[in-house]
């Protein structure tokens, strides 16, 4: 084990036998708003900013995220996610790094233009400093690893531009690291460069987050981590069992490190059967999601955005609902199995096509601790849950 790893007795030594009902909680604890930092561990909202031109400073009349409804949502902090679409990929990195640069300007030119709105951060004293000041903390996440062009010294690069924590994959393998995603990633874990990503990460100080990569991957960035490990939007694969989720042991894994899993808000990693579902309606509107291509422009952010488009139109109408208790289950298994000190957020709003019922955007927050409350959640606990718990990571991280 190394240095930030529990034994199991203590990582279960904070499980309640039974979660308490909503009705025993001290009603002293209803209201933790003054001292509750909520921290949203994943949405892809900068490719809306530079792929549409939005700017989320205002309120936006499409998509998940914008400062006026994360007011509205006392949503205080955000990690946006840094993802380069396959099509950036060449027989060099170049473009990746170059589509990875332009997310990452977006973001900090974001707090630069609008300082009375947002802060840049990139540890916890800045959240923490940015929630005092009564502004909203922009953080940044680098979701696949392309753009590190396979060297080494692009770790620290991205680090030092304010990069906090690395997903070693999205859903397509890397020569160094296997994605749960596609056939290549099957059995595929990290080779020599990819644990030598893992170590820098750890010496830098930016965490490691095991969303989207294969199971031969999770095993392997656990035995080289010596920092806690994060999932930063992935559920409970006990409960919808899909590659993208985590099993029982690997949330026990986690949790050994010290790390947190943040729960994902799209319904497919949610609702047992709901993948199933959809991949039929996917057929069904095959022949709209190809016109509505044909009708963009030639350009890849142009023929994704007209096909998720026409997607989240029809999962909205072909689709079973999935309500915002049935993500709570998944909150409520992570917590029996390793405790409340384990368990966050990580919405993936803006990359995902269907939400959760009354949970349609980062205005909806309080529905999910409204629901928090109902499975007997008390105001502490729930202060772990929004943030907390990746506060305490991120210090961990930060620690040398």
């Amino acid at each position: 084990m190394n240095e930030t790893t529990n034994t199991n007795e203590t990582i279960n030594a904070d499980v309640s036998p039974k979660l308490a009902s909503a009705s025993s909680q001290n009603p002293n604890d209803s209201d933790g708003d003054a001292v509750t930092i909520t921290i949203d561990m994943h949405a892809d909202t900068v490719q809306r900013m530079i792929d549409e031109n939005v700017d989320i400073n205002t309120r936006l009349a499409s998509g998940h995220l914008d400062a006026v409804r994360m007011r509205a949502g006392k949503l205080d902090a955000q990690f946006f996610a840094v993802w380069v679409h396959p099509a950036y990929y060449g027989a060099s990195g170049n473009r990746a790094i170059e589509r990875a640069d332009k997310q990452i300007a977006a973001v900090r030119a974001l707090a630069e233009r609008n300082p009375e709105t947002w802060m840049l951060a990139t540890s916890t004293a800045d959240v923490r400093a940015a929630k005092s000041a009564g502004k909203l903390a922009a953080l940044l996440g680098l979701e696949g690893g392309y753009a590190l062009d396979e060297k080494i010294e692009n770790v620290k690069r991205y680090y030092d531009l304010g990069v906090r924590y690395l997903s070693p994959t999205w859903s397509v393998s890397l020569a160094w690291a296997g994605s749960s995603g596609d056939a290549a990633g099957t059995g595929r874990g990290l080779n020599e460069f990819g644990r030598e990503v893992i170590r820098e990460a750890n010496r830098l100080g930016m965490m490691i987050d095991v969303s989207h990569v294969s199971d031969a991957t999770f095993a392997d960035i656990i035995a080289t981590s010596t920092k806690p490990v994060i999932a930063t939007h992935s559920n409970a694969r006990a409960i919808a069992n899909v590659g993208r989720n985590l099993t029982d042991d690997m949330i026990r894994q986690i949790a050994q490190t010290g790390g947190v899993v943040g729960v994902v808000f799209y319904p497919a990693f949610i609702e047992p059967g709901w993948e199933e579902k959809k991949a039929k309606v996917d057929v069904e509107i095959a022949a709209l999601v190809k016109a509505a291509r044909e009708q963009a422009p030639k350009d890849a952010a142009s023929q994704r955005l007209a096909a998720e488009a026409v997607r989240e139109r029809e999962y909205a109408k072909r689709l079973p609902a999935v309500s915002i208790a049935r993500l709570v289950e998944h909150i409520d298994h992570i917590v029996r199995l390793v405790g409340i000190n384990h368990v966050g957020i990580g919405s993936d709003f803006d990359g995902i096509q269907a939400t959760p019922q009354n949970l349609a955007s980062v205005a909806d927050f309080p529905n999910l601790v409204a629901e928090l409350k109902q499975h007997g959640y008390t105001a502490d606990d729930i202060r772990k849950i929004s943030g907390d718990n990746m506060l305490r990571v991120m210090e961990a991280t930060e620690a040398n």
